[in-house]
């Protein structure tokens, strides 16, 4: 066990007590109310029929936290998330990381460490970059499924409460025939879960080493996000650019920074994947059953707009 906790530290850093503070106040926590709110959010599951009857209180906490305490954000947002976990099998379903298929993705394709600081105003860093210029569509999916799994596990260990999230995606190894692999409707798919169902505050998407193909992906992916997050989408020509937003020594060793270097975050993390392997194969059946959901059932054709229109829908 002791390993497990050790990993645990080393991987997440928790804010200080006087930063905590400050993000309590920006996520709405009051620590003499938040039990009862955790209370009432465990009521609402038991009595929901379509949902399941109990989770752990560590998600549910964060759920809370990101729906800034907010009943009613935080119900719609678990509902989504567990019709999401039905509706999405290629996402929620043999999430086993030591499976070649993973492990391939993992070790030679793509990397993508939640880093272990945060920033002053207590936001984590996520940094993604392409290993290979070249992924099937099966790959594709599968770094969404990864993607996912690490939120999944961000639910359970954030155990404080932190300010939002910070992606920085590197496009130095993004090839044209990734653009030509990309299926519309497994982005928006991808989308409506962070965007519907996670309790993420995405602040902001940071993109370095661009290219005409990187701006590309970013216009491809557009019309999925919501104007809010648009806005929030900045292009950096050069590296140093990126240090008025996020403190240079907290990055990564390739980006300038002192926290380690990709490979060994990157390592860090496929452990603690592969940690996580009986948690995430009991969440298997803790999804929606929509035939028991009071009113009318979900509609997945309608919720994820696939529609011919869509399907047409132009690369650039």
């Amino acid at each position: 066990m002791e390993v497990n906790m050790k990993l645990k530290t080393d991987l997440l850093v928790h804010p200080s007590a006087e930063l905590s503070e400050k993000i309590r106040i920006e996520l709405k926590e009051d620590v003499t109310t938040r039990d009862r709110d955790l209370a009432a959010i465990k009521d609402w599951l038991r009595k929901e029929p379509h949902l399941p009857n109990e989770w752990e209180d560590n998600p549910l906490m964060t759920f809370l936290r990101g729906s800034s305490f907010s009943l009613e954000k935080c119900k719609r947002k678990l509902d989504m998330y567990f019709t999401m976990r039905a509706a999405c099998p290629e996402f929620f379903t043999n999430r086993d990381a030591n499976s070649p298929d993973l492990r391939e993705v993992l070790k030679n394709k793509l990397q993508g460490p939640p880093l272990p600081g945060l920033t002053p105003n207590g936001r984590r860093v996520t940094i993604c970059r392409g290993l290979y210029p070249g992924l099937d569509s099966k790959q594709i999916t599968d770094t969404f499924k990864l993607a996912l799994m690490i939120g999944d596990i961000r639910l359970v260990e954030e155990v404080v409460g932190v300010a939002g999230d910070i992606y920085v995606l590197d496009g130095a190894v993004l090839g044209p025939s990734l653009l030509a692999k990309l299926s519309p409707s497994v982005i928006k798919k991808f989308m409506i879960c962070v965007q519907e169902a996670y309790p993420v505050k995405l602040k902001e998407v940071h993109i370095i080493n661009t290219s005409p193909v990187v701006e590309r992906f970013v216009n491809f992916v557009k019309p999925f996000l919501k104007e809010k997050i648009r806005k929030r989408i900045f292009i950096h020509k050069e590296l140093k650019d990126l240090y008025k937003y996020i403190p240079q020594e907290m990055l990564p060793n390739e980006y300038g920074g002192q926290c380690g270097s990709m490979d060994e975050l990157q390592a860090k993390w496929t452990q603690k994947l592969i940690e996580y392997r009986e948690w995430f194969k009991m969440q298997d059946s803790l999804i929606a059953n929509e035939s028991l959901r009071p009113g009318k059932p979900t509609n997945y054709d309608e919720l994820f707009g696939i529609d011919g229109s869509f399907r047409q829908l132009a690369i650039d």
